[in-house]
C-alpha cells in the first residue's frame, strides 16, 4: 500500500509542469494603397488598408483605413478630393473626373492621426487603340491528369506606335454571362412533409444574366522593346471554365493601358512574386515598395502603387458553340434566379449581336 502511494505522489509531481509563455512580436501593420485613375470618366477607386508583414500578402489581418483625407493633384495645380464610400477604406473620385494624356498626377493622403503620404508624380501617356479581340479555348495540364484546367484565352490585336517607348498593362473589366438553369428538373426538399424529393417542375426561369467581379485581379504586362512599331496579337487574359460561365454566352471586357516605366517595373515584380512555384529554392515573399512615400518618416515602408494611365477598352462575346473544348456543364435544377446575383434583365451594355 505504501509503495502504491509513493508511485501516485511521484506521478503528481511529474504532471505539474509550469506552462511556458511564448511572446511573439507583433508584425508591423503597413499602409497599403491600391488603385489608379485613367482617361475613362470616373468614379475611380482608391482602397486603403493595413496588412501584416508576415507571410503572404493575402494572409493575416487586413484592416481598412477609414476616415482618411485623400486628394489627387495634377501637374497644372488642379486638386480633386475623394469621398469615402459605404465600404470602409474605399474612396472614390467624383463621377466626372478623368485623367488627361500629357498630364501627371499625384495621390495625397492624410490619415486620421495626422500622418501624411504622397505618391511620386505619374505621367499619363497615350495608348494605341485595341483594333480587335479574339479568343480560343485551351486546356492546361495539371498534376492531376483527370482535372486539367479548361478555359478561354483572350488575345488583343493592336498596332504599337514607333515614335515612343510603350509599357502595357492589361486588366479584365466586369464579366457577365448567361446563366442557364433547368427549373423543369426541380424536386421538393427531403424534409417536405408530403412528398420528399418528389418532382415539382417550375414554370420559370431557365435564363438569367450574372455579372461577376474578382477582388484579386489577374493581369498581363509587356513592353514594346521587342515589337516597337509592329502590329501585335498578344494573349492578355484567361477565363476559367467553371461549368457555368460558358453554357451559353460570356461577355468579356479588356482594358489596355499605357503605364509608366516605374509602374511597369512594379507590376513585373508583383507578377514574378505571384508566379513563385513554392519550392524550397524560391525566394520568400517580399514586400515590394511602390511609389508612395511618407512625408513624416522617409524610412516607413508603404505598399502599393498609384497608377495614372490612358486606357483603350473593347468587349468580346464568347459563344459556346465556337469553343473546341469546354468543361462538363453544371446542372442547376431550379429557377435561375436562385443563383446569387443573377437577374432576368441583361446588363446595360449587353449586345451579343455585335
Amino acid at each position: 500500500m505504501l509503495k502504491r502511494l509513493f508511485y501516485i505522489l511521484l506521478l503528481l509531481q511529474i504532471s505539474c509542469i509550469e506552462p511556458y509563455k511564448v511572446e511573439l512580436p507583433q508584425g508591423e501593420q503597413l499602409l497599403t494603397v491600391d488603385g489608379f485613375v485613367t482617361t475613362e470618366p470616373g468614379p475611380h477607386t482608391i482602397r486603403l488598408t493595413r496588412s501584416d508583414t508576415y507571410g503572404s500578402v493575402f494572409e493575416g489581418l487586413i484592416r481598412p483605413v477609414s476616415q482618411a483625407s485623400i486628394a489627387i493633384r495634377d501637374s497644372e495645380g488642379n486638386v480633386v478630393f475623394l469621398t469615402e464610400t459605404e465600404e470602409r477604406g474605399v474612396y472614390q473620385t467624383p463621377i466626372g473626373f478623368q485623367a488627361r494624356v500629357g498630364i501627371s498626377y499625384s495621390l495625397l493622403i492624410e490619415l486620421q492621426g495626422g500622418k501624411s503620404y504622397t505618391s511620386l508624380p505619374e505621367m499619363v501617356n497615350s495608348v494605341p487603340e485595341i483594333e480587335s479581340l479574339s479568343y480560343r479555348a485551351i486546356e492546361i495540364q495539371t498534376a492531376n491528369r483527370l482535372q486539367n484546367r479548361i478555359g478561354v484565352q483572350i488575345f488583343t490585336q493592336f498596332k504599337d506606335p514607333s515614335d515612343q517607348t510603350n509599357f502595357y498593362y492589361w486588366r479584365q473589366g466586369i464579366g457577365s454571362y448567361v446563366v442557364v438553369a433547368n427549373p423543369e428538373l426541380y424536386t421538393l426538399p427531403p424534409d417536405h412533409p408530403t412528398n420528399p424529393r418528389g418532382a415539382a417542375p417550375k414554370d420559370c426561369c431557365s435564363t438569367c444574366y450574372l455579372q461577376e467581379t474578382s477582388r484579386f485581379q489577374t493581369f498581363s504586362i509587356a513592353s514594346d522593346q521587342d515589337f516597337n512599331g509592329l502590329s501585335q496579337s498578344i494573349p492578355v487574359a484567361f477565363i476559367e471554365d467553371d461549368g457555368l460561365r460558358f453554357k451559353d454566352t460570356y461577355r468579356a471586357e479588356i482594358q489596355q493601358m499605357s503605364v509608366s516605366r516605374e509602374a511597369h517595373r512594379f507590376l513585373r515584380l508583383i507578377d514574378q512574386q505571384i508566379s513563385l512555384t513554392g519550392s524550397v529554392f524560391d525566394q520568400p515573399p517580399a514586400n515590394i515598395r511602390g511609389n508612395i512615400i511618407s512625408l513624416d518618416d522617409p524610412d516607413e515602408i508603404v505598399l502599393g502603387f498609384f497608377i495614372a494611365a490612358s486606357v483603350s477598352k473593347k468587349e468580346v462575346f464568347i459563344q459556346r458553340n465556337s469553343l473546341e473544348v469546354t468543361q462538363t456543364p453544371k446542372i442547376i435544377p431550379d429557377d435561375c434566379r436562385t443563383v446569387r446575383g443573377a437577374t432576368l434583365d441583361p446588363p446595360a451594355s449587353w449586345n451579343s449581336d455585335n
